[in-house]
């Protein structure tokens, strides 16, 4: 009998992952109580987000880019916000809007990958929703929208389902009054911890065309004890590390002002003169990294700048060596689908740093260097 290619030993671990997602269980090992204790094999994931911006995006550069995704063993892929661009483009035949069809066309994006599909939801499909280019509506109106649309159940999207714990506390704010944040979800595969925060661009909805502070306070509440949360999760499981999925860049550190809010990185208070929606929760994060002490992922879209850096930094300006920040490929629909790329995240659990970052190039979305 030959002895089994490293190659095939990868496959035969990812169909039984993809097979144990399908039926809810994950990498749980069938746990009575959902812990992860057993399979800790390697796998890989795969983050994208703020796309389609374009009619071209939506039609060509997205559907290539699932494809690429479907053609790869992927456990799950994550979504981080922006079902389209910041307003409304005029004369697009695919929806730019924020009308129904918007949502419509996204869940068929979702539910055309094999993999479980997860969501976390974007500034520019919800909270700027009342600019007058997108329809003028109401932003709590078009979040509502959104957790039915989306997170109406405790699975994933995607042809197979992860199923996920949902934050079913009333701390959100809905049209009609206090409603659970169904869209902040938590599961656990191969060792790792998972969450989504809704943590918006446009101030976290502290600025932009109606600024909503109550909306604000709720979430930002309700986010704050779903991270607290998850580490205490991740400590109860025995989690090798933790990752988070959001919608906003926070901003950091005074490095980039052109991409983010610019903040003092000791004390974390925003310097640029733009209401702060994001102080308190890069506080309270702060000191839970600290705390939990192994490997911490924060992954999110917003300004549209693949990188993989580490810009936290502790109360003394020494940057926190257990956390990397994230961002995912998003926007540049002036250029096409120059930029309509994913992020493979090769997880495991029993190496030391966890997480292993590749950037994606969809070979048919290459624009400016043609593929060899």
């Amino acid at each position: 009998m030959r002895p089994w290619s490293s190659a095939a030993v990868a496959v035969l671990m990812v169909a039984a992952i993809t097979t144990g997602l399908a039926t809810g269980d994950g990498l749980h090992g069938r746990d009575d109580d959902g812990h992860d204790r057993h399979d800790r094999s390697p796998y890989a994931i795969g983050l994208w987000g703020d796309m389609p911006y374009s009619d071209l995006q939506a039609t060509v550069g997205v559907p290539n880019l699932l494809a690429d995704m479907n053609a790869q063993e992927l456990a799950f892929t994550v979504h981080d916000g922006d079902l389209k661009a910041g307003n409304g483009i005029p004369g697009s035949t695919t929806p730019t809007t924020c009308s129904d069809a918007l949502y419509v066309q996204a869940l068929n994006f979702f539910n055309a990958l094999k993999a479980p599909a997860i969501f976390t939801p974007g500034d520019n499909d919800w909270t700027d929703c009342d600019r007058p280019s997108n329809g003028g509506f109401s932003s709590l109106e078009r979040l509502d929208h959104e957790r039915q649309v989306f997170f109406s159940a405790p699975y994933s999207l995607g042809q197979h389902r992860l199923r996920q714990e949902v934050q079913t506390e009333p701390l959100c704010l809905g049209v009609s009054g206090a409603v659970p944040c169904v869209e902040n979800r938590r599961w656990v595969v191969g060792g790792v911890t998972y969450a989504t925060l809704n943590i918006q661009g446009s101030c976290n909805n502290l600025c932009d065309t109606a600024p909503d502070p109550k909306e604000y306070d709720a979430r930002n509440h309700a986010n704050i004890v779903w991270m607290q949360e998850t580490f205490e999760v991740a400590q109860a499981r025995h989690s090798a590390a933790v990752m988070f999925i959001s919608q906003a860049n926070p901003g950091w550190d005074q490095s980039d002002g052109t991409r983010a809010p610019l903040r003092d990185p000791k004390t974390l208070a925003e310097t640029d003169g733009q209401p702060d929606g994001f102080m308190d929760f890069l506080l309270a994060l702060r000191a839970e990294v600290i705390a939990f002490g192994k490997p911490v992922a924060y992954v999110h879209g917003d300004s549209h700048y693949f990188r993989v850096d580490k810009p936290f930094q502790d109360e003394k300006g020494r940057r926190l060596e257990n956390f990397t920040r994230v961002e995912t490929f998003g926007d540049n629909a002036a250029n096409g689908t120059n930029d309509v790329q994913w992020v493979k995240v090769f997880v495991d659990a029993r190496s030391r740093e966890v997480f292993a970052y590749q950037p994606q190039i969809v070979p048919g979305n290459r624009t400016a260097v043609p593929e060899p």
